[in-house]
């Protein structure tokens, strides 16, 4: 048997903020400003794994020290001011050394560009197939060419990781409907990489969008792909709606799933 999933039915059941919770995505729906909801989604995305809990509790405690407009916190901030601010945090393996060196990246590229999105703008290109080669640029300057390296917050694209966070965090700031706030209007969502995490991977090996099983950047660009034959101008628009299938205990899976004759079983 084969098996596929109505996802135009998934998005209109699903894509709503009703189900964003629990989702670090929430944090983004406190700031106005698009300077200070960019800096609060890579804290956000940077933090996205492990229990979800954590992740909520590891955020609200980062952006608590942030204050009401992280902006014009950053703008004022020494190095020695956020390694004090952050001293002792902890999210698993993330350090508040490594969080406040993120921050400073994020500083830094303000600084030259005016705005993450402008630093983005300025590695991106229409041509380019995919958000991939700006978004190798984008961390390059982030981590000043490796000289400002936060670890495992900020993966290296050009190093074949998957980098679901940071494709998460895209997905935030370039689309824009109930779910995704948006802002980063010159970014086509036609670019943007699905974000491959557990459960996406999972769902997307059950329907046959892909035969790898390790969720690296060659997985996310086949699932990209598969996608892409469905929602060819938005890639990424099912990508809320199936991780609730994972990640929302009291939704079944199996209901949404169908399967047809195939010389293959799912």
């Amino acid at each position: 048997m084969s098996c596929t999933i109505n996802f135009e039915a998934l998005y209109r059941k699903y894509n709503k903020k009703q189900y964003i919770h629990p989702d670090p995505l929430e944090f983004l729906f406190h700031y106005q400003c698009l300077c200070d909801r960019e800096i609060v989604a890579m804290v956000a995305s940077s933090l996205a794994y492990g229990n979800v809990k954590q992740i909520l509790n590891s955020v609200s405690r980062v952006l608590e020290k942030l204050g009401p407009t992280p902006s014009q916190f950053l703008k004022q901030a020494s190095r020695k001011t956020l390694c004090d601010t952050l001293k002792g945090f902890k999210h698993r393996f993330a350090t508040g050394d490594q969080v406040a060196t993120l921050l400073m990246g994020l500083k830094r590229a303000i600084e030259i560009h005016g705005s993450l999105y402008s630093c983005f703008l300025n590695g991106f290109s229409p041509n380019d197939a995919t958000i991939l080669p700006a978004l190798s640029r984008y961390i390059r300057v982030l981590t000043d060419e490796g000289r400002n390296d936060p670890g495992h917050l900020i993966p290296l694209p050009d190093r074949g990781s998957a980098c679901k966070r940071l494709n998460l965090f895209l997905r935030w700031m370039v689309r824009k409907d109930e779910v995704d706030p948006g802002g980063w209007d010159a970014v086509p969502e036609s670019k943007l990489i699905v974000p491959v995490d557990t459960h996406m991977h999972r769902i997307c090996l059950e329907i046959g969008f892909t035969t790898r099983r390790q969720a690296d950047m060659r997985t996310a660009l086949d699932i990209t792909t598969a996608f892409k034959a469905i929602a060819p101008e938005d890639p990424v628009r099912y990508d809320f709606s199936l991780t609730r299938l994972g990640i929302r205990k009291n939704i079944d899976i199996g209901h949404w799933i169908t399967t047809a004759k195939s010389t293959d079983d799912c």
